[in-house]
């Protein structure tokens, strides 16, 4: 073979820089990858500490509006920002940017005022109330709240599920039935809640809400530790300053109760 053929089939000269360049090319893709990431953590803290923020729902304290496995978005900007509403809920002491007060009935995520775990209750009574539980019958200043009854709420009962209603059994399975009565509050805010009976908790001593101070209490009234007990770690809340306020529950995202509840999903709260 002619050393002229030989020269034809060579590497052309400077091919071999261009294999180089590819770690640097592998260099600038983790970079911008990295940048991405910065980016994309930037932007979930402020969402999560200026606009939502998720809940999931533990117990049956607020049934029958909320269920267990139920999962929420509660907006942070509804009554301003303090130290509750930041992400990790860090020391940062007790201040409050653009506080607004809730009004009565609104359901709302809180820190507790003793262990600082995530709590939802609705509000009852605002700062400069008396609010007192007698025979079952919530008082707001002195003046007995519209309590009707109406239909039984009836719910599904999986394996290992409490009912401390009337447990029933019908061809789909063993249900769950509770009294249910639907209360409309002096701002005509009405909404359904359970009661069993009378309780201890049911017959109370006046609570005079002081200023920055909330009265919140669980929908289903007898399957609640809310502003009736004291603030005691995991137990009840007493009276919760309004700086503890995380945000107010707006609408449900998913729902799970031993399969997908898909006509909960997606419905304000």
């Amino acid at each position: 073979m002619s050393e002229e053929h030989i020269r034809e089939i060579e590497e052309p000269a400077g091919a071999a820089p261009a294999k180089a360049a590819k770690p640097e090319a592998k260099e600038d893709d983790w970079k911008s990858f990295g940048w991405f990431l910065v980016k994309l953590v930037i932007v979930v803290l402020i969402f999560r500490t200026f606009a939502f923020t998720s809940f999931n729902i533990p117990s049956q304290s607020m049934m029958p509006r909320l269920l267990v496995g139920d999962h929420l978005f509660a907006q942070k900007w509804s009554y301003g920002y303090s130290r509750a509403a930041l992400p990790l809920d860090p020391e940062a002491g007790d201040w409050h940017l653009f506080q607004t007060l809730p009004e009565r009935g609104d359901v709302v995520i809180f820190k507790h005022p003793i262990d600082r775990s995530d709590y939802i209750k609705r509000v009852i009574g605002l700062p400069g109330d008396t609010v007192q539980m007698v025979e079952g019958v919530l008082h707001i200043n002195d003046v007995p709240v519209e309590m009707e009854q109406v239909e039984d709420f009836v719910i599904p009962l999986a394996t290992g599920d409490d009912c401390r209603g009337t447990r029933i059994s019908t061809e789909d399975g063993p249900v769950c039935s509770n009294p249910q009565y639907r209360e409309t509050l002096p701002n005509g805010v009405t909404y359904n809640i359970l009661d069993l009976g009378v309780t201890p908790q049911d017959n109370t001593a006046p609570f005079i809400v002081g200023e920055g101070q909330l009265f919140l209490m669980g929908d289903n009234r007898d399957n609640s530790l809310d502003s009736r007990f004291p603030a005691e770690a995991q137990r009840g809340i007493g009276l919760v300053p309004v700086e503890n306020l995380v945000g107010e529950a707006s609408f449900m995202y998913w729902s799970w109760g031993g399969g997908v509840r898909w006509s909960r999903m997606f419905k304000g709260i």
